[in-house]
Formats: structure tokens, C-alpha cells, sequence
């Protein structure tokens, strides 16, 4: 579990790039979600790309969760940015996040995804990791300096972290929360993911 960190997305944003070295459960606009919108079942994961934690819940968890929820159209998942942290995770994490939203919507999680997998290499060589992750979903190097540096959008990522944290009372990824029930902040089994999902439903 990582504690929250809401620290300046730009300062670990143009550090990056300054590196020349090779509650509510339902949606909102800036949320990304997959699976079923009318499904009777939400799960929201408030969650950073930056964070060991969650990287591990996305390798061990996800995948099974993904296939036996989201793909069956049982649940509704959405997933909104938290940045945790500090040093080289919030700098992955701020960034990542940026890039994940500029190669698109239909993009967004396959990015997400690969910065996850990436951990933890991509501590030691943020710019070169994210870079191959961008160009990977069809971004070009000048592309890719301009997102992580476009402070419009590190304005409206601090601004998604920031109201994610006070409205939802969020203070620490993971965080798993079923039809507005928060489950303890911290890794969860898909057994545990199962019974709140289950708790839920009734």
C-alpha cells in the first residue's frame, strides 16, 4: 500500500523530460472504465501507475479479475488516477498518466497496462522506459516531450488526483471501492475482490 502523495505532477513531469540519459461509484467525464455501463456492479480502483504495489495487484489479480468480471459483462470497472510517493514513482506515475491520456481512449489502458509491467525497471530509466512505451502505441519522440510537458494536462491531472482524494476520501493505493463500499486500502486477493463483489450484489 502507498500513502498518498499530492505533490506537483509538473515539477516530476519536467524533471522527466529534462532527463537526457539513453465515493461516488459512478463514472465520471474523466474517468476511463471498461466493461458493462449498465452492469449492477461497480468497481472503482483508485490506483497509481508509480506504485509497487498496485503494479503487483495488476500482475497477480488483474488478468483473472478482468476475464471472470469485466469481459463477462458482470461489472462496470473504473479506474482513477492517484499519484503517491515520491521521487522516481511519482515521476513514472505523473507521466505515465499523461501519456496514457494522450495516445487516446482506446489506447489508455493497453498504456497503463505496459507501465505497470514495466516497474521496476522503469525506476532507473523513467524517459527511456515511457518513451518505448510511446512510441510502442504509435507516438513519436517530439509527441511524447510535448504530453509529459503540456501543462494544461498536468494541471487537469493534479486537479483529477486532487478531487479523487477529497471527495472520495482517498488516502492510499490501492484502494478498492464496490458500489460505493470501500474494502481496506492495500493488495486484495480475487478471493477477497469475489466476496465484496458478492457482499455487494444482495
Amino acid at each position: 500500500m502507498r500513502r498518498l502523495a499530492l505533490a506537483a505532477a509538473m515539477l516530476a513531469s519536467l524533471a522527466l523530460s529534462a532527463c537526457n540519459k539513453p465515493s461516488a461509484s459512478g463514472a465520471t467525464a474523466d474517468d476511463m472504465s471498461l466493461g458493462n455501463k449498465d452492469a449492477k456492479i461497480t468497481v472503482v480502483e483508485y490506483a497509481s501507475v508509480g506504485c509497487p504495489v498496485c503494479a503487483k495487484w495488476q500482475s497477480e489479480v488483474y488478468p483473472a479479475f478482468k476475464a471472470k468480471y469485466i469481459d463477462t459483462g458482470k461489472v462496470r470497472y473504473v479506474f482513477r488516477e492517484m499519484l503517491v510517493g515520491g521521487g522516481s514513482e511519482l515521476t513514472v506515475a505523473s507521466a505515465g498518466f499523461l501519456l496514457a491520456r494522450c495516445a487516446g481512449k482506446d489506447k489508455y489502458f493497453p498504456v497503463v497496462d505496459a507501465v505497470f509491467a514495466s516497474q521496476p525497471g522503469v525506476f532507473d530509466t523513467p524517459r527511456e522506459t515511457l518513451l518505448e512505451i510511446a512510441k510502442s502505441s504509435g507516438m513519436s519522440e517530439d509527441q511524447f516531450t510535448q504530453c509529459v510537458t503540456d501543462e494544461a494536462q498536468i494541471k487537469a491531472l493534479n486537479a483529477r488526483v486532487e478531487r479523487n482524494a477529497r471527495e472520495n476520501d482517498v488516502t492510499a493505493t490501492p484502494t478498492f471501492e464496490i458500489n460505493g463500499r470501500k474494502m481496506e486500502p492495500g493488495y486484495h486477493s480475487l478471493a477477497e475482490i469475489d466476496a465484496a463483489i458478492e457482499a455487494a450484489g444482495k
